[in-house]
């Protein structure tokens, strides 16, 4: 199964990060990493299931919001991105980053 590919572009690091720590919290996706190019323009690169792409691309949009200054510049997903591109950009999947993919297991309740 090919992952999705999800891109928010900002500007500045405060809104980059927020962006991303919003998309990893919101969904069960791997923030593959922030390609900077010139600026200040930070594109923020995720992968996952189109729908789980869908709803952090979401919820990263809704946060650049409350960063000052915060601005999107441009976002897209690619649904089901060509297997070049995994040659082409820094967007694949590592044994380094499989620990943050794995499901939040929460603790039992505790019972009186």
């Amino acid at each position: 199964m090919t992952l999705a590919l999800g891109m928010i572009e900002v500007y500045g690091v405060p809104a980059a990060v927020e962006a991303g720590d919003a998309m990893c919290k919101a969904a069960r996706i791997t923030l593959v990493g922030y390609e900077n190019t010139d600026l200040g323009r930070i594109t923020v690169l995720i992968r996952g299931e189109v729908g789980e792409v869908n709803v952090a691309v979401t919820a990263g949009l809704e946060a650049i919001v409350r960063v000052n200054g915060g601005e999107v510049l441009s976002h897209h997903i690619i649904p089901r991105p060509h297997e070049n591109l995994e040659y082409v950009l820094p967007i694949y999947h590592s044994a380094n980053i499989e620990q943050f993919h794995s499901d939040i297991l929460f603790p039992p309740p505790l019972s009186a």
